[in-house]
Formats: structure tokens, sequence, C-alpha cells
């Protein structure tokens, strides 16, 4: 056993060590462990990424409790969205308070072996659920989402390639698969000019979605990159009673295997609901799931690079024992497939791992990573 004032000297250096790492202009870089590993993750949802909290409120909704809750039950990575409203004032200086938050969260992964995906997820000029997006429209709005990655990367280099990720955007929504390939190729050259290791997350237009992977293109002789997709299949089930979504009027119920609605429950509706729910009596299992993969799978097989599901998940609206049915065979697909996963989410919102009440769902958390 070492003496208590070696200990004491010893936790003064890592102090100080960190303090030099965090704080100073020109960080100290922190160990690189060689390749970066994901396979179960959760994200970090309303943190840094739609969310109205501020100050104290913001600062307590993450800390190193949850670093270590996440780490303790199985999981090897987060996500963290952000928000260029967040990060960033109207005239594109940085919001100092909400980049500290950032990198007091990275510290703490780093020091706990939690590695991180950060997604570039809502833009001023880009939301994926807004009918107007000028991102695809204004050449200054692009020129902004590079000047954002730019930040991003020289705020974040410091931190090591074998623990940290970009993802370039979340859920791009072009008019064309076209327009989001060019801007994608614009964006991970800002990036590379600076971090040419870095892993990089990238999806298909319209939502990150399976049915668009085909159009996505991918840039060459370049194996740093991810491919990444979401998964909110089927979406009567996985959103049944969401208020945003245009399928919230309907409040019957809703099955997992099998049909998501029957025949018979859908024939007794009114034709205003009926109309809003096509597809819905389609029969879905672990087999319709894998099948759905495909187009995610054979891309990523011909270009040698991995596959990672950054979204999935299912409201709490679902009967449980349904919910948790899906759940274990959205993950069984995913593994068996080799595929790196982070589920929407970690907190609250009718998805979460943890709910507002602040308790775990157990049943959840064991479907997850048991």
């Amino acid at each position: 056993m070492l003496p208590v004032k070696v200990v004491a000297y010893m936790l003064l250096l890592t102090v100080v060590s960190w303090q030099s790492a965090f704080c100073s202009e020109q960080p100290a870089p922190l160990q690189d462990t060689g390749a970066l590993r994901l396979k179960r993750g959760t994200n970090i949802s309303h943190w840094l990424s739609q969310s109205r909290q501020r100050g104290k409120e913001r600062a307590a909704f993450f800390t190193e409790k949850d670093v270590s809750f996440i780490t303790e039950h199985g999981f090897d990575h987060i996500r963290i969205p952000v928000d260029e409203e967040q990060l960033w004032a109207e005239d594109l200086t940085k919001v100092k308070e909400a980049f500290n938050l950032l990198h007091q969260a990275l510290q703490w992964c780093y020091l706990h072996h939690l590695n991180v995906v950060i997604d570039l997820h809502i833009l001023r000029s880009h939301y994926f659920d807004a009918k107007y997006k000028p991102l695809w429209t204004q050449p200054e709005a692009q020129e902004r989402f590079l000047r954002c990655w730019q930040d991003l990367s020289d705020e974040l280099k410091r931190y090591p390639t074998s623990m940290l990720a970009y993802e370039l955007m979340n859920e791009p929504v072009a008019d064309s698969a076209a327009q989001w390939n060019e801007l994608l190729t614009r964006g991970v050259a800002t990036i590379r000019a600076r971090e040419p290791k870095r892993m990089i997350v990238i999806g298909s237009n319209r939502w990150q979605s399976l049915t668009s992977f085909p159009e996505l293109k991918v840039p060459e002789n370049d194996p740093n990159i991810i491919l990444s997709f979401h998964f909110y299949q089927p979406f009567t089930l996985t959103h049944h009673m969401a208020s945003w979504t245009k399928i919230a009027d309907y409040e019957g119920p809703v099955h997992y295997p099998g049909p998501t609605i029957t025949k018979k429950e859908l024939e007794s509706l009114p034709a205003s609901i009926r109309n809003l729910l096509p597809g819905a009596e389609q029969a879905f299992d672990a087999k319709v799931i894998a099948a759905q993969l495909q187009p995610a799978l054979q891309l990523a097989q011909r270009l040698h690079l991995p596959l990672y599901c950054g979204e999935w998940g299912c409201l709490n609206t679902v009967p449980r024992k349904d919910r948790l049915n899906w759940y274990k065979d959205v993950r069984k697909v995913l593994e068996q497939n080799n595929i790196a996963w982070s589920n929407w989410g970690y907190k609250g919102k009718g998805f979460g791992i943890v709910g507002e009440d602040g308790e775990a769902d157990k049943g959840l958390l064991k479907a997850l990573v048991k």
C-alpha cells in the first residue's frame, strides 16, 4: 500500500494534468488507445439539443454520475446531439458555457473509458421536420454549416481518435440525394483538412432512412468512415400517439410481433384515422427487421465500412410486453449483423432508459444490454 503522502501527490499531479489538458490554450494531447470501438450506446438527447434548459438546470441534466451509470450498465459509448443554437450565437461566436459543458462531459467519458459520437443535430438552417430548410438553397447557410465543423474540429481535435467520432449531420432532408451528397463531401473535406484520421459518421438523405441508402455517395478511399442509419419501424408502433406526428390521433391498440393494428381494428376506425395508418396491418417481426436492413448492409459490405444504427427506440405508450419484445428483436438483429447501435435515448421524453422521475427502467435495460 502506498503512503498517504504519495497518494495525495499522485492525485495532485492528476488534477494539474487535467487542468493543463482541458483549460489551457494549447491543451496537452490525451492518450490514443488504438481503433475506435463502438458496440452499444445511448443518446444523451434533450441536453445540448432540443432543449430550452440553460444554466444550472442544463448543467444538472447530465453529470459524471450519469457517465458512471451508463458504463456500469454495459454501454461502451454515448451519442451526444448538439444544436447550432446551443453552441453558437447568431453571429457564430461560440457560447462558452455550452462548450465548457461539452468538454466537461468528454473529460468524464475519457476518465470512465466511455467513447463518444458528437452529432451535429439541428442547424438554424436545417431541422429535419421543418417545411423550409434554407441549408439546401442558400450558399451562406452551407458556409455556416462548414464553419460549425471548423469550430468543432478546432475544439475537439485534442481528444483521441480512439475515443471520439464526429457525425456530420443528423437526418439530412434535402430535396434530392445529390444535394446532400455534395454537401457531405464538402463537410468531410473540411474535417479531413484538420483531422485525417478522425472517424466520421455519415447517413443517407431523408432522415437517414434505409430506403435511401443506395443513393448515398460515400467519399472514396477514406477508411475512416462509419455508415449510419436510424430505425423506427414500424412507425405506427414506435411513435404510437406521438403528438408531433401525423398518427397522433390514433389512440387504439398496437401490437408486436404481428400486425401493428389488426385488420378488424382498422376496419372499426373512421376513414379520417384509418387513412393515416397505411401499412399498419403488415406483420412485423425479427425476419422483417432483418430484411429491411439489407440496403445498408449491402453498401457497407461493398465498401468494407462499418455500420452504425445511431438512433432506434419505441415510445412507452406501447403496451410494455410488446415494447420490450420489439427492443429485444431489433437489438438481436443489429448485433447478429455486427451493427453498432445507440438507442434513443438515455433520459425522459417517452423513450428514455431513465424516466422523467429519475428512475431507471430495469426491464428496458435488460432488453438492451443483458
